[in-house]
């Protein structure tokens, strides 16, 4: 895995020409910023204007796919699952349920192919269709992959049962068959149709007997000279010997049955049984594994897999699985004899039958479109024991590195980021300062997602991530006037110099309009007002108000001065509690004691004393004095008759 890998594709930019121009970029977490600049690498004369474009170049694709996003969502349940199998099952048992897991993956891999392959055939788009194709070519392949590595890593088949897998496995991937079964059958006469042969052959290639004896029965009715010479190559299907599941026979049982089955076929073409037919005699060829008759069939084997497993059949039945690495290099040669070289397909099925695990992991990296597929399959055979000795040089194991790859290809989508954020948590060595630094960079876009994106952080007592979102959000709703909601979620954030500043907003509203707004969160605000002494303030003045809407006018009283003897009111304030006092300084009965008096009367002092005094004043400015100098007239008077009242009621009580 440490060898240099090759060179990275060229990405092309429409419109960029960045032969002439300099190009400026900007890396994002999920998507890359590119633009051209006014310097010219060659002629610093030449300003003429470049593309006026910002590109975004985005790293992962695949996440916009409306398919693909079904391939996402329904393999993460099936990811979380596999996490959370029991340690204890070992032996059959936990071998049963990861193969079962295996084919879960698959199974979704094949919906996704099968809806896919539809909407490229239904396109009319050619873009769309061109893009259905490359996206169909690529499930494909993964499936391919897939089921192999399942076969060779989970299933971990011994001989004999391997090449039944292996033969499953060709049957369902190279599936022209039937197609080409459905049109033959569906002529009126069968044996008659031009490709009829074809089907034949490719049945016998792909080690469907039975299938290939009923047409061979089809033949014989219809064709009497040939009938026999049918008859004869129908019986050698039948009794060729192939290990059943269910069979108790033994592998060295198997190999001598089959040894004397391989003689009796030889025999019939050294006989010339089949000289009179063709296709017959080539069947039969094709049966005793004749490498030179196989490689006849090339166009109907279409593939060198498919070449290595007819191979296999007729020639190695028993075949073990530390030789197949030989057989399968050998038909690979044979197959494309140097005509070609091998596509990164080819390479990746190799490293599989080398059972080089890392190989292919490494191979898909480079040639698959995304990391849904390297990092599920890495995370699969790691449950299988089979990565434990693989550690990367940069502090991470390979699933881990894989799997924090895909998570973040995920965070760039809008909504596919909440299944990243389970890939993050099942990482233990960097997932959770991953999913830290990811989730800083979700948008919030709507107070809807917010909270889904806030549960997240609380559920993982993701403290400093909590407070970072309750503050933007408080900052969006002050920026939208929405101050109820500003307030909470400043309290949510534990943000005592926020709280200072909405409850200042409160207070700013409240003197503007003479109400206050919110009253359901100012009211039951409860220990959350002694966050910042400025929302002590706002809480202890809404309850002044609900005393004085209450008569309570005696417990009003108390609490506006404590309000501004206690140093909690901000200075700018005072004018407006000591105007709310005239009221409560007019009633017909005393209010306000004879010393409480006294403390309003300081404070208007300190209030009137300690004003600065102001350079030329403009009209505004006088009417506001004028006001203000009234007010302060008022509240003296006020106050010298509830001094002189209260005074007298004092008095009058010790006399009495």
């Amino acid at each position: 895995m440490e060898e240099l890998d090759g060179e990275p594709t060229v990405t092309l930019i429409p419109g960029v020409n960045s032969q002439k121009k300099q190009m400026c970029f900007d890396w994002g977490p999920g998507e890359m910023l590119v633009c051209e600049t006014s310097f010219n690498k060659k002629e610093k004369s030449d300003m003429m204007p470049g593309c006026p474009f910002i590109h975004i170049i985005r790293k992962n694709e695949d996440v916009y796919s409306q398919i693909l996003r079904k391939l996402f969502n329904e393999s993460h349940g099936i990811f979380v699952g596999l996490q959370r199998i029991e340690e204890e099952l070992t032996g059959k048992s936990r071998k049963a349920q990861l193969v079962r897991v295996s084919k879960n993956y698959r199974s979704v891999i094949r919906a996704c192919l099968e809806e896919m392959h539809q909407l490229a055939i239904a396109g009319k788009d050619p873009a769309s269709d061109r893009q259905f194709s490359i996206q169909v070519s690529s499930l494909s392949a993964m499936e391919l992959i897939w089921n192999l590595c399942e076969i060779l890593f989970i299933e971990v088949a011994p001989a004999g049962p391997l090449l039944l897998h292996l033969l499953d496995w060709v049957q369902l991937h190279v599936c022209e068959v039937d197609s080409l079964s459905a049109d033959v059958l569906g002529s009126e006469n069968p044996s008659k149709h031009e490709r009829f042969w074809n089907l034949v052959t490719v049945l016998v290639l792909q080690g469907r007997l039975d299938e290939a004896r009923q047409m061979l029965s089809k033949e014989a009715n219809t064709n009497p000279t040939s009938a026999g010479m049918c008859r004869i190559l129908g019986d050698l299907m039948r009794t060729m010997p192939v290990l059943s599941p269910g069979n108790t026979q033994t592998l060295t049982e198997l190999e001598l049955k089959w040894q004397h089955w391989h003689e009796g076929c030889e025999r019939h073409l050294q006989d010339g049984t089949f000289a009179s037919s063709p296709h017959l005699e080539s069947l039969c060829k094709i049966m005793l594994g004749d490498e030179a008759a196989l490689l006849e069939q090339k166009e109907l084997l279409s593939n060198w897999y498919h070449f290595l497993v007819t191979r296999l059949l007729y020639s190695h039945p028993t075949v073990k699985p530390m030789d197949l690495h030989f057989y399968a290099q050998s038909s690979l040669d044979l197959f494309l004899g140097g005509e070609s070289s091998p596509e990164p397909l080819d390479n990746i099925l190799m490293a599989a039958f080398e059972f080089d695990i890392h190989q292919v992991i490494k191979e898909c990296s480079i040639a698959l479109s995304n990391w849904w597929f390297v990092a599920h399959l890495t995370d699969l055979l790691d449950h299988c024991k089979l990565l434990q000795s693989h550690n990367l040089y940069f502090g991470s194991n390979m699933r881990e590195f894989l799997l924090l790859e895909y998570a973040s290809g995920l965070f760039a989508h809008h909504s596919l980021w909440q299944l990243g954020v389970d890939y993050f948590d099942y990482c233990p060595e960097l997932g959770r300062v991953s999913l830290e630094l990811h989730i800083e960079r979700i948008p919030l876009s709507t107070e809807q997602k917010a909270l889904k994106v806030l549960r997240v952080c609380e559920q993982r007592q993701m403290t400093e991530q909590v407070r970072s979102i309750c503050k933007i959000l408080a900052m969006k709703a002050v920026r939208n006037n929405r101050l109820g909601s500003a307030l909470s979620w400043s309290i949510r954030a534990k943000d005592a110099a926020f709280a200072t500043l909405v409850s200042d907003r409160f207070l700013r509203d409240y003197c503007e309009r003479g109400c206050f707004s919110d009253l359901d969160l100012i009211d039951n605000l409860g220990p959350a007002m002694m966050l910042s002494d400025r929302l002590t303030f706002l809480g202890k003045y809404r309850e002044f108000h609900r005393l004085y809407g209450e008569k309570r006018f005696v417990d009003a009283a108390s609490l506006l001065l404590s309000l501004m003897t206690s140093q909690i009111a901000p200075r700018t304030f005072w004018m407006t509690l000591l105007t709310d006092a005239l009221p409560l300084l007019e009633q017909k009965q005393v209010i306000f004691s004879a010393e409480q008096t006294y403390e309003l009367m300081r404070c208007l002092e300190d209030l009137t004393s300690g004003r600065p005094v102001r350079g030329e004043p403009d009209a505004q400015q006088l009417q506001d004095d004028d006001v203000e100098t009234t007010k302060v007239e008022m509240l003296r008077l006020a106050l010298a008759r509830n001094l002189a009242r209260s005074i007298v009621k004092e008095g009058s009580l010790e006399g009495s």
